[in-house]
């Protein structure tokens, strides 16, 4: 796996991340059929509402991604707006992003277990990379990033043991506010949950994902689904899977699309789960799966089913002051990336 380490402020943050993906933004990101559905945004009402939003609450996030910009070499307002890409209606993008998180508490005083296949668009294929990120005055964290984006939107762990992966939804509830990856990225400097769950209540938020939180201190997992119009929130006692639609009650009368993919991998884990499949800590089994051809969990690209490919696979093991965790390239493959954070103990 790929990897880059960044220290100094929010700007040399972002100027790291964007020198490291600058070709791939540039020939390949802004050619993906992602960024040109996005490019009628460019100059309106909504994206100006959704950066004051931001600089408002959040400046340095939005330092950072000004440092992407620079380091790309594109312009701030195209860079800012692939950072918005979930916060706008975009019917192209409904069949991408099919990420499955599985969640196993911790039994008998092993570890709790968060698993997390990270799905995109097949064009990033190999261009994901992990970043260690020391930013002046902020917690120090390692996560995946997309090239040309902030982290915090797929997978990561911070040095107070906490640790979130995403899943996207789509719910029908857009809004002016907060666009949902400075959220994210917001989650990763929270020292425990309940700074956390404190963003995701947050009433300004322009749209919204499911997050899977978990804290090495407590051995706590919990299932958030944030979309903008309000969070509901699952404590986990029992082996539990989510891939990329609402499913608490909270939210039966919120519109949203729910893809093929999307509901026949949360059958299908649920199914495996219920099966005992994962009774013995290990996720992977689940997360490999490919029994259903044309709407498996590990995504191919499978064509007229989800044009999503399986980037990355990881496993986050939290103990009670050290998060063990791997990242994989399918179940062919060993480990390409393994870390023992010692963390602080409750």
């Amino acid at each position: 796996m790929d990897s880059v380490r960044l220290c100094g402020d929010p700007y040399r943050i972002g100027r790291g991340l964007g020198e490291k993906a600058a070709p791939v933004v540039r020939d390949v990101v802004f050619n993906t059929a992602q960024f040109v559905g996005l490019k009628r945004w460019l100059g309106g009402d909504r994206l100006a509402r959704l950066e004051a939003a931001a600089r408002r609450h959040f400046p340095e996030f939005l330092r950072e991604i000004e440092g992407i910009a620079d380091g790309a070499g594109v312009a701030f307002q195209e860079a800012f707006l692939w950072n918005c890409r979930g916060d706008f209606p975009d019917p192209a993008r409904e069949l991408e992003d099919a990420c499955t998180t599985v969640l196993l508490p911790g039994a008998d005083g092993g570890p709790a277990v968060i698993g997390h296949n990270e799905d995109g668009a097949p064009e990033f294929a190999g261009h994901g990379f992990l970043a260690r990120v020391e930013s002046e005055g902020g917690l120090p964290f390692t996560a995946f990033c997309y090239p040309g984006m902030l982290p915090g939107h797929a997978f990561g762990v911070n040095d107070a043991g906490l640790v979130q992966t995403i899943n996207h939804i789509r719910p029908h509830d857009l809004t002016d506010g907060i666009p949902r990856q400075v959220i994210t990225r917001a989650v990763l400097a929270c020292r425990d949950l309940d700074e956390a769950l404190a963003l995701l209540r947050r009433k300004d938020r322009a749209a919204g994902f499911h997050h899977n939180l978990g804290a090495a201190a407590s051995g706590r997992l919990l299932s958030v689904e944030a979309p903008a119009s309000g969070c509901a929130v699952v404590e986990i006692d029992a082996p539990s899977a989510h891939a990329n639609h609402l499913i608490r009650r909270e939210f039966s009368g919120l519109a949203q699309t729910v893809t093929p993919s999307s509901g026949a991998r949360q059958e299908r884990a649920e199914a495996l789960l219920a099966a005992g499949v994962a009774a013995d800590g290990d996720p992977l089994p689940i997360l490999f799966d490919r029994a259903r051809d044309d709407l498996p969990i590990l995504c191919r690209g499978e064509f007229e089913s989800s044009d999503s490919y399986t980037l990355a696979t990881v496993v986050f093991r939290l103990g009670a002051n050290r998060v063990d965790w791997s990242v994989h390239h399918g179940p062919e493959r060993g480990a390409v990336f393994e870390e023992s954070l010692e963390t602080p103990r409750a």
